[in-house]
């Protein structure tokens, strides 16, 4: 491996919220760079609705003709109302989300990296709950199961290729709103830790941010492409590129004046060295 570059999108929102304006000039964007790969860490819809669903995929396939994409679903594609803490059986929250986009944990394989995407969107069910009202239907969790199956999809990768998890909800703390995304986050966080990961992308918090797990597992966010962002911050996405000795995450940050995304700040990690 040499050199590998990522766009990693999250919380578009097709539906009311969404910004066609930043769309268009992701689709431009997309296309110029050619990047290795497109991740997008969920939330495509607003409300689950077929109509956004289908605007979604348009936007997908349109990346497709460029680089490879892989897509899990957030919080806002999940139709939890129909099964409350899963009466009904699991699969019917997700049964329009899967319409559109079959594959709800999604493995993808391109030449320097191996990406596990991972369902952590079960809107109201008995691993999300926590004692704040707030987090009802909002906070996801991790199941063992997911991060057991990155794992031993890692265990199964030669040393060398990229390791990457793909997640919806923010592993970290958002700096803003002091929120984590996930239920049991320091749990989840030893999992994924634990899952071999070199890099986890996630999003759901609206603000761009990057760190760190134990000190050697990069966990880079998203922002969203609407005008719902944390302290109205201008929407942000990830270029990340992943050489034999690092990993570098630079967020390009939407201007509006101009029409376009600029490069805004950027984080260096050492990628440490992989053993099996």
């Amino acid at each position: 491996m040499t050199r590998l570059t990522l766009v990693h999108l999250s919380d578009l929102h097709f539906g009311r919220h969404v910004d066609l304006e930043q769309i268009t000039a992701l689709d431009r964007f997309i296309g110029e760079l050619a990047p290795d790969a497109v991740l997008i860490s969920g939330d495509l819809s607003q409300r689950a609705r077929h109509g956004e669903f289908q605007r979604a995929l348009a936007f997908v396939e349109r990346a497709r003709q460029t680089a490879p994409v892989l897509v899990v679903p957030g919080n806002h594609d999940t139709e939890w109302w129909k099964t409350p803490f899963g009466l009904l059986g699991s699969e019917v929250k997700h049964r329009k989300y899967r319409r559109y986009f079959p594959e709800l944990s999604p493995v993808l394989e391109i030449p320097g990296a191996v990406v596990v995407g991972t369902v952590s969107s079960h809107g109201l069910a008995w691993g999300s709950v926590s004692w704040n009202p707030r987090d009802l239907t909002v906070k996801g969790h991790l199941p063992r199961s997911e991060a057991e199956r990155a794992r031993e999809r890692f265990q199964a990768v030669p040393n060398g290729p990229a390791r990457v998890v793909v997640i919806h909800h923010n592993v970290l703390r958002g700096q803003i709103s002091q929120r984590m995304g996930l239920a049991h986050p320091t749990r989840a966080a030893r999992w994924l830790a634990d899952s071999g990961a070199d890099l986890v992308l996630c999003g759901h918090d609206h603000q761009e941010s990057v760190g760190q797990i134990d000190g050697r597992v990069v966990v880079a966010a998203a922002s969203t492409h609407t005008s719902l962002t944390r302290g109205k911050r201008p929407s942000a996405f990830n270029l990340i590129t992943i050489e034999p000795d690092r990993v570098v995450v630079q967020h390009q940050r939407w201007d509006r004046g101009a029409g376009r995304f600029h490069p805004g700040d950027e984080a260096r990690f050492a990628r440490p060295v992989q053993t099996r």
